[in-house]
């Protein structure tokens, strides 16, 4: 898989699409919701008494679809743009920074939807190590499987199952069968 130039993915999509679903590059918002929605499965029913970063937040469309709010929530993107309008729409700690570069500030979970659909390998390892090395309680992502393609990042459960060894991972929960292609893990502690 080639690489993509994340920054001009993501622009150009708001450019084209605006503050929507398609914005993101989702198929549709339907998509969006149904990925929230798994993750949310693997989120403790109390969440407001846990912290919570959103890495590759968007807009902050995740944290406004939480029925219930955490104890402190932090929204991570790449791309100013997005960081800006996430301040906006949540009213929250936003921050910029490139997860496969450094990792992110320590939090009880974190949670990733759609972020890890255009990066590497080699990038999708350094963003899941960096992740879950701060998440004191659980990391909860949501990724692209089955085949290669030319512009996403398509996993599977081998290389899925090696990082998570590779990690230390104590628990590894799945959740699929709700999108084509498409598969909600929990790598908790």
């Amino acid at each position: 898989m080639p690489t993509i130039d994340n920054q001009k993915f993501y622009a150009n999509a708001i450019k084209k699409h605006g503050q929507s679903a398609k914005g993101l590059n989702w198929n549709s918002e339907l998509y969006q919701v149904l990925r929230f929605d798994q993750l949310i499965k693997l989120l403790p029913n109390d969440i407001d008494n846990y912290t919570l970063t959103d890495v590759g937040c968007g807009f902050g469309d995740f944290y406004n679809y939480l029925s219930y709010k955490p104890k402190k929530y932090t929204g991570i993107d790449i791309l100013e743009e997005m960081v800006l309008i996430a301040r906006e729409n949540t009213a929250q700690e936003i921050i910029r920074q490139d997860l496969i570069k450094s990792a992110p500030q320590v939090s009880d979970y974190i949670v990733c939807s759609g972020a890890l659909n255009i990066l590497t390998k080699f990038e999708t390892t350094m963003f899941l190590q960096n992740c879950y090395n701060s998440a004191r309680k659980g990391f909860l992502f949501n990724c692209l499987v089955g085949r290669d393609s030319e512009t996403f990042n398509y996993l599977d459960q081998k290389f899925i199952e090696e990082i998570a060894c590779s990690l230390g991972v104590n628990r590894v929960k799945y959740i699929e069968d709700y999108i084509p292609n498409d598969l909600t893990i929990g790598f908790f502690r």
